[in-house]
């Protein structure tokens, strides 16, 4: 079986390439491969489902440039699918000195990135959420939640409507190129054949890449997000996202009050590290995984970078009284019993050789190939224009955007 193009990954970022390349090379024969017996039963399926509107990040840069337009884009696609979204703003509150100059900053960046926002002082913040305190907050009204399994589900249908071939239980075994055949890989009995390739593999990107033949530095090392869900009687009580000021140093955003587009209210996730790439619960560990991390040298480097922050969020996971004192810093209401179990994600963090753990998009280019190594928040929110971009390298085409850039957030 020869195909024109073989995506591997069935989570949003695969997806939306899939879709891409059939939008813009209608006919073409195409298959996805997903190994799990669904899609998007990974990072797409265990995260917060919020429609990010690109505050986070440096104007100019490419997250900035990919999550504003993949905001849009989603909720375009939404809207055509039917699939239920809410814009319903987020608030970035600030609970000490020292976070209240990080919130300048973020407003400065949300200028530069030409998004609407307002900045409110405490008793501003107060009215608009009862419960949350703080010395004030930065509101932004564009960002949103959604449920991106249904918007997957969307994706998926306008693949097959396409002509697109979806097979899930197709745990991918073996990537070879050849200069006759192209791409050929090999499946559980038997193989197919590509003459373009694209891999999304989330969790198990480098091994992937490594699986083709690529010699790449960085390997994924799995951070386990934990959340509580809230007792019931919170469900209508928050009318906005409520989102702490974020540590410049770290590559995540903190513990958040999220609602939910089923009208639950989560609260998290913290991040520690994950002793199986693909464990949802705490007691899962994985020989496979644990023995890769402890031969990087990249993971020690890491590890002393972030041993403080690495023990506090382990402390935190041991010890729900714990976790409840990070959410009551701007919600001194919540109390230990509003916090119910609520279930887990695994981000795949991408982490250099020297120890640094990258904050933006990586992608690697192989002859007929693209390999995305890290797709790190927001790229649900970025899957489509992400999709579009990985179609044009397939096509050969030199969109600069494709460059990838690291931009932290500043200090």
């Amino acid at each position: 079986m020869t195909y024109d193009y073989c995506i591997i990954g069935g989570g949003i970022v695969g997806l939306a390439t899939a879709r891409a390349i059939l939008t813009a090379r209608p006919g073409a024969s195409l298959i996805l491969l997903e190994k799990e017996d669904a899609l998007a039963r990974h990072q797409t399926g265990n995260n917060s489902g919020v429609i990010h509107a690109g505050v986070y990040y440096a104007p100019g840069s490419l997250k900035s440039k990919l999550c504003r337009r993949g905001a849009r884009m989603t909720k375009d696609l939404a809207r055509r699918h039917g699939v239920a979204f809410e814009t319903c703003g987020k608030l970035i509150v600030a609970t000490t000195p020292l976070e209240q100059e990080r919130l300048a900053a973020l407003e400065t960046r949300a200028a530069g990135n030409g998004l609407s926002y307002k900045r409110l002082s405490a008793a501003q913040l107060r009215e608009r959420e009862t419960h949350i305190t703080g010395l004030g907050a930065l509101f932004i009204p564009d960002s949103g939640i959604i449920s991106y399994p249904a918007l997957c589900q969307a994706m998926a249908n306008d693949i097959r409507q396409a002509g697109g071939l979806i097979r899930t239980g197709a745990e991918v075994r073996g990537i070879r190129r050849s200069a006759s055949t192209g791409h050929g890989i090999a499946l559980r009995g038997h193989a197919i054949h590509a003459s373009n390739l694209a891999v999304c593999g989330g969790l198990q990107a480098d091994r992937l890449a490594r699986m083709a033949g690529l010699d790449i530095r960085t390997r994924i090392v799995p951070f386990r997000g934990e959340y509580y869900r809230l007792a019931d009687k919170w469900n209508s009580r928050f009318k906005h996202l409520i989102y702490p000021v974020p540590d410049p140093d770290l590559p995540f955003l903190g513990i958040h009050l999220t609602r939910m587009i089923d009208g639950s209210v989560t609260v998290g996730p913290n991040a520690v590290l994950a002793r199986a790439r693909e464990g949802y619960s705490k007691t899962a560990v994985s020989l496979r995984d644990l023995s890769e991390i402890a031969i990087f040298p990249g993971f020690w480097k890491m590890l002393h970078r972030n041993l403080g922050p690495g023990l506090a969020e382990l402390s935190n996971s041991l010890n729900k009284r714990g976790y409840l004192k990070m959410c009551q810093k701007y919600c001194p209401d919540l109390q230990l019993e509003d916090l119910k179990h609520g279930g887990a994600g695994i981000r795949a963090q991408a982490v250099s050789a020297h120890g640094a753990l990258l904050h933006d998009f990586e992608f690697a280019d192989a002859p007929g190939a693209v390999f995305v190594l890290n797709a790190p928040s927001p790229a649900a929110t970025s899957a489509l224009p992400i999709g579009e971009m990985i179609a044009n390298r397939l096509f050969g085409g030199t969109d600069s955007a494709a460059s990838t850039q690291t931009e932290e957030l500043p200090a």
